[in-house]
């Protein structure tokens, strides 16, 4: 063992817990994991058509926006990590900064916004398992493909990090590869409008019947799918030598390249797209495909769909991964439901049961795309919820700053700046759960259902419901505080009341 396991070892001893997962990785490692959950290809096409068909080609200045606004999370985030290297980052970081059921809460809301995330990506990988073959599949046969990508995933995951580090490597090499290469291709040689294109609404916003600036908000609000993976370095921060110092590095590598990359393909494909007025009338609804190929021809629609499944597939692996280790950890805190079966690690040291949990509550949504509009409202609900735990988190340590109950004390410490940054970070968080949760028709099918509508606030009030029911019955969070009180960490525990 070297001294730098060592030191992670008696750190994570420190924080009350035995090294069982297997401290393998680098920064480039955990960078990895990172990068494919972000990812710029799933993040694109995620919010590429949307964006487009609400904002017109001006959508594009939301990415940004998102950008700036996430780089102020990532900077709590980064000293968080450092000072506190734990899988589980808002549950531990919150239970350390708040009081035991504020942090237990927060968790409960992390783990289902993760589990539904990748439901909602399996679904999105599917279609193109079906486009190799130049097949439609019908809601059943996507459905079942889905499962079985969830199912591929796991098992990888169940070999342990080095296996899974291996597959998303290859994954991300391949996608930022063709992501570059694509995007400047498009850029500098298949270019067919003028810059002042990326300020036209294209008349979006009219057609919807709704201002521009309106149109602008919900294109923020989709845009910030796009840079919400950067967490899942947390995930494995327990197994990333010399963590403390890492992963924050490896955070903001994370989001920035992607961040970076995203901007210049969303750019690219709208200067290269034959008419970007068909996206706005709902005539094109894969606006990067028809660019690619109508740049490319022909030739390229194939390979271009292999580099999306494997993004899409190294996305998916390395989400789950965060969200099994992410159970992991609230599991050997016993505050989980099942939390003996949940904590189990496998010969491989991987977290078995928090990720065969994680899959078992993924694939229970998977029934849902039977109905596209009910999927709708899955998508809609997951990019609400992952915002929520960034709003409470930043919540809480900014709080706790100044109350003076939390100082940094970790590698990473931007002193002076700490605290603006940070209440920077609520007002943005903040903002965006609002914007998210703002109930807009413009964002959902026509003749979608209220449901649909309202499925951000509603899923985000159900998820909650079910956590503060759970939290009156069970009360697990008395045994956070018990084991808390027992634990002879000296500062490392220090709670508010919140």
């Amino acid at each position: 063992m070297t001294d730098t396991d060592q030191r992670d070892s008696a750190r994570l001893e420190a924080l009350g817990y035995r090294q069982e997962l297997r401290r393998s990785l680098n920064i480039l490692g955990n960078i990895s994991m990172g990068f494919a959950v972000v990812s710029p290809v799933v993040g694109l096409y995620a919010a590429a058509q949307v964006g487009m068909s609400v904002a017109g080609a001006a959508w594009i200045w939301a990415l940004p926006i998102c950008l700036l606004g996430q780089s102020l999370v990532v900077a709590v985030y980064s000293e968080l990590a450092s000072q506190w290297p734990l899988a589980g980052g808002a549950y531990q970081w919150s239970r350390r900064l708040a009081s035991p059921a504020f942090a237990w809460l927060s968790g409960w809301m992390w783990q289902f916004a993760v589990m539904f995330g990748n439901t909602t990506v399996a679904y999105l990988a599917s279609p193109w398992v079906f486009a190799l073959f130049g097949a439609v599949p019908t809601p059943t046969q996507q459905v079942l493909v889905s499962v079985g990508f969830m199912f591929f995933c796991t098992l990888v995951n169940a070999y342990g990090i080095n296996f899974l580090r291996w597959f998303v490597s290859l994954g991300i090499a391949a996608e930022g590869i063709a992501s570059v290469l694509v995007g400047l291709s498009l850029l500098l040689i298949f270019r067919q409008h003028g810059f002042s294109l990326l300020t036209d609404f294209l008349g979006a916003p009219a057609g919807l019947g709704v201002s521009d600036l309106n149109a602008f908000l919900a294109a923020v609000a989709v845009a910030g799918w796009a840079f919400i993976g950067f967490d899942a370095c947390v995930s494995t921060a327990e197994e990333t030598k010399d963590a403390a110092r890492q992963v924050p590095k490896a955070m903001w590598w994370s989001l920035l390249s992607v961040g970076l990359v995203v901007m210049l393909n969303a750019v690219s494909v709208e200067l290269a797209h034959p008419n970007p007025a068909d996206v706005v009338s709902g005539k094109d609804l894969d606006p990067v495909t028809t660019a690619v190929v109508g740049a490319f021809g022909g030739w390229a629609d194939k390979p271009f769909v292999i580099v999306v499944l494997i993004s899409f597939t190294a996305c998916l692996m390395a989400s789950q991964g965060g969200a099994a280790r992410g159970l992991y950890s609230l599991a050997r805190d016993d505050v989980f439901p099942f939390s003996k079966q949940v904590r189990k690690v496998n010969k491989h040291k991987a977290p078995i049961g928090g990720l065969i949990a994680a899959t078992v509550i993924s694939c229970a949504a998977l029934p849902l795309g039977l109905s596209t509009s009910a999927m709708g409202s899955l998508i809609t609900f997951g990019s609400a919820a992952t915002f929520v735990p960034f709003f409470l988190l930043s919540v809480v340590a900014l709080v706790a700053r100044v109350r003076g109950t939390w100082q940094p004390a970790g590698a990473v410490r931007y002193g002076r700046l700490g605290t603006p940054l940070n209440a920077l970070a609520v007002l943005w968080t903040g903002f965006e759960v609002v914007n998210i949760c703002w109930p807009r028709s413009i964002l959902a099918p026509a003749g979608a259902p209220w449901y649909q509508i309202w499925a951000a606030l509603l899923g985000v009030g159900v998820v909650t419901v079910a956590g503060v029911g759970y939290l009156l019955i069970r009360r697990p969070h008395r045994r956070m505080h018990a084991a808390d009180q027992d634990r002879p960490i000296g500062d490392e525990l220090a709670p508010a009341v919140i």
